[in-house]
Order: structure tokens, then C-alpha cells, then sequence
């Protein structure tokens, strides 16, 4: 068994939750830092992130990951995966649902079996695993 790997991000959070400000931190690899504040996570922002927009994040990527090891293992690797994800959040409610939406370069497969990968990549991605309390919907396009 591989050693488990384990990622840290932090944040510093300065005032109450509705007129105070943070910064969150990715302790890891130190790739970056963003500004957070309540505004932005109720309201939307173009400036400053979100918890939502940081698991957005994660879930595309993840599930790219997983899309092109499993088409891989069909002899089928890609060319190119794009995936976005949109994680939806409502005020006093929380998280709502996510929404992927993969486009693929893919020699030699067809349409039925790519879907059938790609919905397989979307309920066996650890990131999907880890959300199962909401819906996860997946719109999957062969190129």
C-alpha cells in the first residue's frame, strides 16, 4: 500500500463572519494564496474566491484525473480533457448541487462507450466520493 499522501491548505480569518475577511492558503505546494469574505461567498465576487470555488477547483480536476486513467485502461487515452465544475451554494441552505461539463479529444472510442467511461470517472472520482451528499451532475462531450 502507498503512503497516503496528505495535502494542507490554511486560513486566517480576521472579524465576524459577515464583515470580516480572510486569507486561505495552499500550505502544500505554496502555489498560492486568496482573499475570502462572507460578500463574496453569498453574493459572488470576481475578486475573491470562495470555499465553493475551491471545490470547484478540486472536483474538475479530479475528475480530469480520473476520465483519462480510465480511458487509458480502455486502450483509449486522450488527447485532451476540459472539465468545469460549478458548485452551487445557497445562503442559510449550503451546498446545493455541482455540475461537470467535460469536453474530450478521443481517438478510436465511441460515443456509448465514452459516456459509459465518463459517468463511471464521475461516481469513482475521490473527489465525487467525498460529495455524495449532493447532486453531481455530469454533461460529457466527444470531440
Amino acid at each position: 500500500m502507498p503512503n497516503p499522501v496528505v495535502s494542507k491548505a490554511s486560513t486566517v480569518w480576521n472579524g465576524d463572519l459577515f464583515t470580516g475577511n480572510g486569507t486561505t492558503s495552499l500550505d502544500s505546494s505554496g502555489a498560492a494564496s486568496f482573499p475570502v469574505e462572507w460578500n463574496a461567498r453569498a453574493e459572488g465576487s470576481d475578486t475573491t474566491t470562495t470555499p465553493e470555488e475551491l471545490i470547484a477547483a478540486a472536483h474538475a480536476t479530479c475528475y480530469s484525473m480520473a476520465f483519462s486513467n480510465e480511458l487509458k485502461k480502455n486502450d483509449t487515452p486522450p488527447t485532451e480533457v476540459r472539465t468545469s465544475a460549478e458548485v452551487t451554494f445557497v445562503a442559510g441552505t449550503g451546498i446545493t448541487g455541482i455540475a461537470l461539463t467535460m469536453t474530450a479529444t478521443v481517438e478510436g472510442i465511441d460515443e456509448a462507450t465514452f459516456q459509459k467511461i465518463a459517468e463511471g470517472a464521475k461516481e469513482g472520482c475521490p473527489v465525487s466520493q467525498a460529495l455524495k451528499a449532493v447532486d453531481i451532475t455530469l454533461s460529457a462531450t466527444l470531440n
